[in-house]
């Protein structure tokens, strides 16, 4: 049975009753794992976990936990990248869906801006979370439920 993990410490709060209808209409056990407390809704089907305050702490227990076909939703590339390693699955906040295809061209995007930054370059942060980014994730979600789901 697929577990979903939900990398809590940056997750928009427009997404959370999004989740949180996919999570009781499915059954799905959830797990929040984040280093501060964090709030999806009330479910007896979502666990919250938090883990010690550090720069990985989150995304290693989300690691250590995952199983094969399991679901994290990360906008941490990193994160979905090791994801991805263990034949998981990982979906962003906008609606991306990480896969074997695309996770180097991400990888290799975010560290070339992130040399531009170390750079002292001033760089634009992303673009407001948006309603619209909210129901392109509504529907990407749902888009995988109906193709993985077991």
């Amino acid at each position: 049975m697929m577990i979903l993990y939900v990398d809590g410490d940056a997750f928009p709060n427009l997404l959370k009753p999004i989740l949180l209808r996919a999570i009781e209409r499915l059954g799905l056990q959830t797990i929040v794992i984040a280093n501060k407390k964090i709030n999806i809704g009330k479910s007896l089907n979502i666990s919250y976990m938090i883990v010690e305050q550090g720069a990985d702490e989150a995304d290693d227990k989300i690691v250590e936990l995952l199983q094969k076909d399991d679901l994290v939703i990360t906008a941490d590339i990193p994160l979905a990248n090791r994801v991805i390693q263990k034949q998981a699955h990982a979906i962003d906040h906008r609606s991306l869906e990480y896969t074997q295809d695309n996770i180097k061209e991400c990888l290799a995007i975010r560290n070339l801006m992130q040399e531009i930054r170390d750079s002292g370059e001033v760089t634009k942060g992303p673009a407001p979370f948006t309603q619209k980014d909210a129901q392109n994730f509504a529907n990407q979600l749902n888009n995988f439920f109906q193709k993985y789901k077991k």
